[in-house]
């Protein structure tokens, strides 16, 4: 679950020990300690994480989609359950006898977000747990960064998507979760990924400092497709030997909780009508050229 809250100022991320823009992995006690000293401003709560924020992009734009998760027997549960429904998702839902993860992020009033994560009974999804029917009806398969803690789920998935002949995309996530398992993430990347997702900061970690056009061509020799986000200048695409530049829209950001996992669900829902790769870029932007208008 992502449970959204407004800061008056970034004091309390100085209290709290939570590095501004990061996501940072606390215990449930933590958890409420951080609702607790912020208080319930502006809050507001969907069915989130990184994955599901795509996956909920590209069913609210016709595609047909599943997510597989593990939730808690809570109300937590029940709401990730029947907002996945709502959204004509498929919710491949295991249950736990523990409580729902959630993720409390914290939006400044720059709109920066930074997250204060408690897996809970998301952490317990095992590779032993994937159906094995999981992939027979799909042609893509996403998957974000930060449940590369548990890289047994995470190498098992990846191996499975890869045997049914499933395109594989991954969103690098976040640039401390980048930082604690850099080996094992350009080890995914180069044996199974497809289309690899990056912001600046988490080039910069997964390619140990470059940046700009350096960290786009040291991404692009692992996979085929790799994008990297650059704010408002816009992105990079990157598609074998070609690199395709997209503008940005400008706008005044009110939360950017979410934005970089809407860019993948524009961005995928271009490649998988087979349209050319500026074309993607823009739709990723919901900026199409004049030609889609």
């Amino acid at each position: 679950m992502d449970i959204l809250l407004k800061l008056d100022n970034d004091l309390v991320l100085e209290q709290l020990a939570l590095p501004k823009g990061s996501m940072q992995l606390v215990d449930m006690l933590m958890a409420n300690n951080v609702i607790a000293a912020v208080g319930h401003n502006g809050s507001s709560k969907a069915s989130g994480g990184s994955a599901a924020n795509t996956i909920h992009g590209l069913a609210n734009l016709g595609i047909q989609t599943g997510f597989l998760g593990k939730v808690g027997k809570d109300e937590w549960g029940t709401f990730f359950r029947k907002d996945m429904e709502m959204k004509n998702i498929a919710p491949l839902l295991l249950e736990s006898p523990n409580e729902s993860g959630r993720a409390i992020a914290l939006i400044s009033p720059d709109s920066e977000r930074t997250f204060a994560t408690f897996l809970g009974a998301a952490v317990e999804l095992t590779a032993e747990d994937i159906p094995h029917d999981l992939f027979a009806d799909y042609t893509y398969f996403h998957i974000e960064g930060y449940l590369v803690q548990n890289q047994q789920l995470i190498k098992e998935a990846l191996k499975r998507a890869r045997e049914h002949g499933l395109i594989v995309s991954l969103d690098l996530a976040s640039f401390n979760v980048v930082e604690d398992n850099l080996e094992f993430l350009r080890e995914m990347v180069r044996d199974y990924v497809d289309i690899l997702f990056a912001n600046e900061e988490e080039a910069k970690a997964f390619t140990s400092g470059l940046e700009d056009h350096a960290a786009l061509d040291w991404m692009g020799e692992l996979c085929d497709i790799t994008i990297l986000k650059k704010g408002p200048e816009g992105s990079y695409i990157k598609y074998l030997d070609k690199v395709f530049k997209v503008g940005a829209i400008k706008a005044n950001p009110i939360d950017t909780t979410g934005a970089g996992d809407l860019y993948a669900a524009g961005f995928l829902y271009g490649l998988i009508h087979a349209l050319p790769m500026e074309t993607c870029g823009h739709l990723a932007l919901y900026s199409p050229p004049e030609s889609l208008k």
